[in-house]
Parts: structure tokens; sequence; C-alpha cells
């Protein structure tokens, strides 16, 4: 199913920087970032359950927020993309 992560994490602090550095690699850990905040990753919600468990983790809930967006196995009519950074087709073959 694809999930659609974004948050917003507090920078003024040192600890807010690193905080922010650690949510991004989790996120690119198991999808692909689309905007500077916001990550597509095709999940099964064994994955799901287990990104957002690293996530709330990482996160300071009075300073930070974060938001999942479900959008299931048939999410292609869902999303609408233009302009530049197209998105990967995850059921398509990956060449490395």
């Amino acid at each position: 199913m694809l999930i659609l992560v974004s948050y917003d994490v507090s920078t003024s602090s040192a600890e807010g920087r690193r905080r922010l550095r650690r949510v991004a690699k989790t996120c690119l850990d198991y999808g692909q970032r689309v905007q500077n905040s916001v990550f597509e990753c095709n999940l099964d919600a064994s994955q799901f359950v287990m990104i957002k468990s690293k996530l709330i983790n990482e996160i300071n809930e009075n300073e930070d927020s974060l938001r999942f967006y479900i959008l299931g196995n048939k999410w292609e009519g869902k999303v609408e993309h233009i302009g530049i950074k197209p998105s990967i087709n995850f059921e398509d073959t990956l060449i490395i």
C-alpha cells in the first residue's frame, strides 16, 4: 500500500537539526523523497507499523509534526504529478 509520510521538525536547536536528519534517513530507508519533507513509501502492513514506530520515537511531539496519509493499493488514480522529479513506479522492475 502506498503511504505518504510528511513531517515538520523544528530546527531551531542543534538537537532539532539532528532529529530532522534522523527522520529523513528513516524515511529514505522505506521510500522515496518527493518533496523536502514528504516521502512516498510502498509498504506492507508490518513495514508501516515499523516506520511509524521509528518515526514516533524520533520526533519531539511538543515541537514537531508527523503525518501519514494511507493511499492504499489502488493509489494510481489518487496521485497526480505535474512538474519535475517524477515518482518511481514501485510495480516496475528496478535496475540497480
